[in-house]
């Protein structure tokens, strides 16, 4: 009875989306429009041969898949049908298809679908079929949307191939603790509307220089649980460590290899790119994340290098770069020198490397090596067209595409409403898509309180479905903005997707106990999926140490009663069950509070410091 109820509202769902995107019309007329209009998807289906009947998906249901290559698909495509709540799904090899099947088919010699294209049929069998594995994924994407909506999908056939190779998502993890259950998440979501590439800006636990681990980083097999996920779902995730500017998360403990200015101040941020053991410190860094990332691309930022600063406070890059390629060349020849070699070293390792853009000014006289990919962000003196006129490919990363916590937000409303596409760069408008790689969204915590995980999560969500359909297909299939956001609510959340903001206590009174520690405390849930913590001196706070980017990240700092605040996020916890009772894990600094031998809460990391068990009692 429950099932027939979701299948109900199922339905009723996708005809009130069909009804939002149809245009008035006359009755026979609107019919045949209705049944001739595309499935409704994110991205849009661009084309769909409708036919008569329906593919009916129930109890017989079964995945045919033969070949290896297949067999995979269809065993991922079971795992996400049991977690949207459509039961188990039997895998059959080799088996003759029959009514209610699914078919998945990986046909090499159907080159016209590309890399990643499918062709989807529904009729009394549905079929989906690639010419590689990654395009028959994808089709079984578009078949989890539809049955989103739906047991039953209208018959007909589409054939539905990307028009960019590279569609992204960037975040920076890499001063800011970002949770793993997180990053889980927006690898399922990316999937699920056929993006195909993850940036990483974030830092692995060091073993080779241990003096490197301040927080926050990830273990390696944290960060290998999330390349297994990427792999299987067909998200490539690139890693970052950003150079030789930003380096502080590295450097801060390491002044031999700091930038030393005219006047002698060491600058954290800066590696000496004229040092042969800052190179070297460099490398030995990718040495270690090859051991748990195996994306072939390396991304080494190489942007604002000289940001609030210029070369000329620095001479010894001036003799670098003149000792190495003679009288005219600049100071700028000692960076791009920096950047070539880091390629050379990721080319010695099958890696093709990443930059971004804002660092190629111009003032060089040696050109960044053939191939590098140039992430184009920022408006320089040398453009977008200058740049595949060189022969880079380029990928746009438009500052109009960025969400910063506490800061900007990409107005994806305008953006649909111009019909923004890949050629519009910052500063410059291109007439073809030759040479374009593609798109992304990047994620930056510049004030690392602005907002929490699950706010950037909300935020994200529009901006992330409007990108999708910018790089797959039409990037304005809908006549309104509101008619667009009307298929995210359609399609809805990918299978196995959590929700992060379910407080698993209801709001009350409690007593908190540990060993070593108990107090008395109001718990309520805050609008974004948290909660507070109030004593009767106040509201549960990390507060002092060292800030980072405006967050004190500092392990062993204390959580001590504040007054109230409703806006302030570093009051908002999330009880995470463990053991029988509760993690209290801070919504930004994501460190677990420990109970110190004089009895003050403090926070660590979870591999530092054992976190403590808290068991709530109501009075």
């Amino acid at each position: 009875m429950a099932e027939r109820g979701k299948r109900r509202f199922r339905l009723a769902g996708f005809a009130a989306v069909f009804a939002l995107l149809a245009t008035p019309a006359a009755p026979a007329v609107a019919a045949q429009q209705e049944q001739a209009a595309p499935p409704v998807t994110v991205p849009a289906l661009s084309n769909w041969t409708p036919e008569s009947g329906s593919y009916d998906f129930g109890a017989g249901t079964r995945l045919v898949a033969g070949s290896a290559s297949e067999r995979r698909v269809a065993d991922t495509l079971a795992d996400d049908l049991k977690a949207a709540g459509h039961g188990t799904v039997p895998v059959v090899r080799g088996a003759t298809s029959r009514p209610g099947d699914i078919v998945i088919e990986v046909r090499p010699k159907q080159g016209s679908l590309g890399a990643e294209g499918y062709q989807l049929q529904a009729g009394r069998r549905l079929s989906v079929t690639g010419a590689t594995e990654t395009g028959a994924f994808y089709g079984t994407r578009t078949l989890l949307q539809l049955l989103a909506q739906g047991d039953h999908i209208p018959a007909g056939r589409t054939v539905d191939v990307p028009r960019y190779k590279e569609r992204g998502v960037g975040v920076c993890a890499c001063y800011i603790h970002i949770s793993l259950p997180w990053l889980e998440n927006l690898v399922r979501e990316m999937a699920y509307h056929k993006l195909n590439q993850l940036l990483l800006e974030i830092k692995v636990k060091s073993d080779a220089h241990p003096e490197a681990n301040t927080w926050g980083y990830y273990t390696k097999d944290e960060l290998r649980r999330l390349v297994a996920l990427g792999d299987r779902y067909h998200v490539e995730i690139v890693p970052e460590i950003n150079s030789p500017g930003h380096m502080d998360p590295w450097i801060e403990n390491r002044p031999d290899l700091q930038l030393t200015d005219s006047d002698g101040n060491k600058q954290p941020a800066r590696l000496d790119v004229t040092q042969q053991a800052a190179f070297d410190y460099y490398t030995s860094l990718m040495d270690e994340y090859a051991q748990v990332f195996t994306a072939p691309s390396w991304h080494m930022g190489a942007d604002e290098y000289m940001l609030g600063s210029d070369y000329s406070k620095y001479p010894q890059m001036l003799r670098y770069a003149q000792e190495k390629y003679g009288a005219n060349a600049t100071p700028q020849d000692a960076y791009i020198d920096f950047i070539n070699r880091v390629r050379a070293y990721a080319a010695s390792k099958g890696k093709k490397l990443r930059i971004w853009n804002d660092g190629l000014t111009g003032a060089n006289t040696v050109p960044v090596a053939p191939g590098t990919t140039v992430e184009h962000w920022l408006d320089v003196q040398t453009k977008p067209s200058q740049l595949i006129a060189q022969g880079y490919p380029l990928m746009n990363a438009s500052y109009s595409l960025y969400l910063v916590r506490g800061g900007f937000h990409s107005d994806t409303e305008s953006l649909y409403d111009q019909s923004w596409d890949p050629r519009s760069f910052e500063g410059e408008k291109l007439t073809s898509s030759t040479g374009i790689t593609g798109a992304k969204i990047s994620l930056w915590p510049d004030n690392g309180r602005g907002e929490t995980e699950n706010e950037v999560a909300a935020d994200t969500e529009p901006a992330l479905r409007h990108l999708a359909q910018a790089t797959w297909g039409d990037p304005h299939p809908d006549a309104t903005y509101a008619q667009f956001t009307a298929r995210g609510t359609a399609v809805g959340h990918a299978p196995g997707w959590r929700d992060l903001t379910r407080v698993p206590v209801a709001d009350g009174t409690y007593t908190f106990r540990t060993a070593g520690a108990s107090f008395g405390a109001t718990v309520q849930r805050t609008a974004d999926g948290y909660a507070t913590v109030r004593t009767a001196d106040g509201c549960l706070e990390i507060q002092g140490g060292k800030l980072t980017l405006n967050v004190p990240l500092q392990p062993g700092v204390a959580a001590t009663p504040q007054p109230c605040d409703t806006a302030n996020t570093m009051q908002r916890w999330e009880l995470a069950p463990e053991a029988g009772g509760y993690r209290l894990v801070n919504a930004i600094t994501q460190m677990a509070l420990s109970v110190a031998d004089d009895g003050r809460l403090v926070q660590y990391p979870p591999d530092q410091h054992q976190p403590a068990v808290w068991h709530l009692t109501a009075p």
